[in-house]
């Protein structure tokens, strides 16, 4: 017997088979781990920016761009084929998937590691994308067929405070491994993770997939793709142009549009669709994904410009920045486990929306902070904004992940994470840019009054403190006074963003309240309780 069986009219029969039900806890260990290093490998790369500049030995000499590129690269790979690897998922296995791509993220990471010139570190960091693309939505998907639903709701707050875990030791790490070791070492560091979790997966994890899959849908999958990867593309090319009007911008954000408009339209016309476009008929799911998108809009646009804050104008190191950030990090892993409490008494759409407005009067809080205001406001605002996600990322990830029947839980999560990375994705390059133009109108007087200095230089030092410091270091002695002009003007221009970033909260704390349902929608009845075979679980 597979699974336990109860007496009519007593508790509902598990669904998950015995033998993978008693390991559910060992399983989501092992897929926290998996999803460690997907989501620790950029908040370290994001450290070693600095040292991956300087010239050979220490670094690669990477330009600008070259970084920018090394970022941009994964980032592109990723969101463009999310949504395939959930399907994938779906049809040929989560575990097989979960696996390839484990493998593809650890080879990418020695070669990455490796990497001689700044053009193979960028093709290699694409190669990680790859893997980390299959890995992230199979994580998720495998979870919610090994958990029973009434278990779904922790479980994901576990999964989701791993997350925000992991974005805050990422630079603690970083900055040790620099410490003691060269630039490659950021990507080393995931290869024993890789091993540990092949290891541990094969022994522990079960395989599932959706027992009838239909046909494939290949001109759906290439469309999906092609939309996803414009649309990132355009955003991203917008956020390092600053400036959204650009016709090669604006020509791309609309092809990804256009491209995804036409895979919306082919699916609702399809006979076997990759995705049922009806899901988002379903308040539970429309307004989730909504949410998922403009929380990490926010996140990601505040956090763009916090590092800049606490090391360029405070002082920091890189590992003191990285600790900084840690209140965030131990709020999520505090309370997104118990975030489903307050959803069970309050219901999601009252938690969610209070999680938003906290994270809109932190955003706010960021007015508090100047060039020597006390540090503790940080840590302070950080706790109440991790505390803020903590009752929104699982409660809406329940909700998209519930709505829809156990057998889609790849296309669920594919989704789940496309709207959290565009929406991450399109705040970086929108309040970045935000941030940029600010910074340049409040710098351009002074580096304008700056005698002997070229018109090419002056421009160039406008496009970030950075930059302004830089310029200020070389010209010595004369170039004091451009500090202080370069962290007033950043820590105005951080204020006006850190509004947009509240704004952008405030509209997703009115989503959830006209959309989410107080309690979450019952799922759809996705197998038989006592057959294993429709359930496609097998240990």
């Amino acid at each position: 017997m597979t699974t336990s069986s109860h007496a009519p009219g007593g508790p509902a029969a598990r669904r998950v088979p015995d033998k993978i039900y008693r390991r559910r806890w060992a399983i989501l260990s092992v897929l926290m781990l998996s999803l460690l290093i997907v989501v620790l490998d950029n908040s370290i790369l994001n450290v070693a920016m600095k040292t991956i500049a300087t010239p050979a030995p220490h670094g690669l000499g990477a330009t600008q761009s070259e970084l920018e590129w090394a970022i941009n690269s994964y980032t592109l790979v990723f969101a463009g084929l999310l949504f395939t690897s959930g399907l994938l998922g779906d049809r040929l296995g989560r575990k097989k998937v979960l696996l390839f791509g484990l493998v593809v993220f650890g080879t990418g990471s020695v070669l990455a590691g490796m990497a001689g010139s700044p053009a193979e570190l960028v093709a290699f960091r694409a190669m990680m994308g790859l893997g980390g693309a299959f890995v992230m939505p199979s994580t998720l998907a495998i979870l919610m067929n090994v958990f029973e639903r009434d278990e779904q709701p922790r479980a994901i707050g576990i999964w989701a405070g791993g997350v925000g875990l992991a974005i805050a030791i990422g630079p603690i790490t970083g900055g040790l491994l620099l410490d003691h070791f060269w630039w490659g070492s950021v990507f080393m560091v995931n290869v024993p993770i890789v091993l540990i979790a092949l290891v541990s997966m094969v022994i522990l994890v079960p395989d599932s997939r959706d027992p009838r899959p239909g046909r494939l849908d290949p001109f759906g999958v290439l469309l999906s793709v092609i939309g996803l990867v414009l649309l990132v593309y355009g955003l991203i090319k917008g956020g390092q142009l600053a400036d959204f009007t650009d016709p090669q911008v604006l020509g791309t954000i609309a092809g990804g549009l256009a491209v995804l408009t036409v895979f919306v339209l082919h699916q609702k016309r399809s006979s076997h669709p990759s995705i049922d476009i009806g899901y988002f008929r379903k308040p539970a799911f429309s307004a989730a994904v909504g949410a998922i998108a403009l929380v990490f809009f926010a996140l990601m646009g505040v956090t763009f410009f916090i590092v800049f804050y606490v090391q360029s104008v405070r002082g920091y190191s890189p590992l003191e920045a990285g600790l900084l950030i840690m209140p965030l990090a131990a709020a999520q892993l505090i309370f997104s486990p118990r975030a489903r409490l307050a959803v069970d008494r309050f219901g999601a759409r009252v938690v969610c929306t209070a999680g938003m407005l906290t994270i809109a009067v932190t955003m706010s809080g960021m007015l508090l902070l100047d060039a020597d205001s006390p540090i503790w406001i940080l840590e302070v605002l950080f706790f109440l904004q991790g505390t803020g996600m903590a009752h929104i990322m699982p409660p809406v990830t329940v909700a998209i992940m519930q709505s829809l029947p156990r057998e889609k839980a790849g296309s669920g999560s594919a989704l789940n994470n496309v709207f959290r990375q565009v929406g991450g994705t399109l705040g970086v390059a929108v309040l970045g840019s935000l941030l940029s133009t600010t910074y340049r109108d409040g710098i351009q007087d002074k580096l304008a009054a700056l005698p002997g200095v070229p018109a090419a230089a002056r421009h160039a030092a406008g496009e970030s403190i950075e930059a302004t410091l830089g310029l200020a270091r070389h010209l010595g002695p004369a170039g004091r006074g451009l500090v202080a002009s370069a962290q007033d003007a950043f820590v105005h221009a951080m204020h006006v963003t850190a509004l947009g970033s509240a704004g952008v909260a405030v509209v997703g704390a009115v989503v959830v309240a006209a959309f989410l349902p107080g309690k979450m929608a019952s799922a759809p009845r996705d197998a038989e309780p006592n057959e294993q075979r429709k359930a496609g679980v097998r240990g």
